[in-house]
């Protein structure tokens, strides 16, 4: 009999509260005075915008940790959660897009927001690229975390990004300015994605791990390979 994994409740709570806050978004919440329908996109990729870059935080806290302690399970923990991250910020350019372009008349516009999303995007893909040529583990667990730590610096650009410079896009929104309908099915979008986040994680990490041991497990001995 399998053991019990935390996760899979995790995973089957985020995606029951996954399908309600959707049902929300496209039938229950109002439709935005200029916006009109197309408002409804922002319940996924406004959620996804959070969750990546509290992913890639994760990614760098654990980056740090592994090269403080040295334990290889913070390692295990920075690959799962830039590779979580990039799914995340992956969906949420591509939903960007689909609202631009009724919302702009353009698919992407090459100003900050996108563009150090984008960079921020490429630089954690490079991460995962570095983690599947270095094959001596030790060293990618160095490179990776320095790697990883040096790519956290396009994360608050990304987050004060909209702050620090007038563009087409617009600014951030708070619970003031926003329809408190808006305000609840996107905060129930927010913690579907958290969790769905927190549970890939957990089974990334899981795979992560059985890889890890499976490279430094000792050699079998000579009669159990002849």
């Amino acid at each position: 009999m399998k053991s019990f994994k935390w996760e899979n409740a995790v995973g089957v709570f985020a995606l029951l509260l996954f399908a309600v806050a959707q049902y929300m978004a496209l039938f229950t919440a109002p439709a935005e005075r200029h916006m009109s329908e197309v408002v409804r996109i922002l319940f996924v990729h406004v959620p996804a915008a959070w969750i990546a870059l509290v992913t890639f935080t994760l990614a760098f806290i654990g980056a740090t940790g592994f090269l403080i302690t040295g334990r290889r399970g913070l390692d295990w923990f920075v690959e799962a959660s830039t590779e979580v991250g990039v799914v995340m910020t992956t969906l949420l350019i591509t939903l960007g897009s689909l609202f631009a372009k009724p919302t702009w008349n353009v698919w992407w516009v090459w100003e900050p927001r996108l563009t150090s999303t984008a960079t921020m995007l490429l630089s954690f893909v490079g991460i995962l690229v570095l983690r599947s040529t270095v094959r001596d583990a030790d060293r990618r667990a160095v490179f990776s975390a320095a790697a990883t730590i040096l790519s956290f610096v396009n994360v608050p650009i990304v987050y004060f990004s909209v702050r620090w410079w007038v563009t087409v896009h617009q600014i951030q929104s708070s619970p003031a300015t926003v329809d408190p309908d808006m305000v609840f099915v996107l905060r129930a979008n927010a913690f579907a994605f958290l969790f769905i986040a927190i549970w890939m994680i957990a089974k990334r990490w899981r795979i992560a791990k059985m890889r890890g041991l499976a490279e430094t497990a000792p050699p079998l001995p000579p009669e159990v390979t002849a």
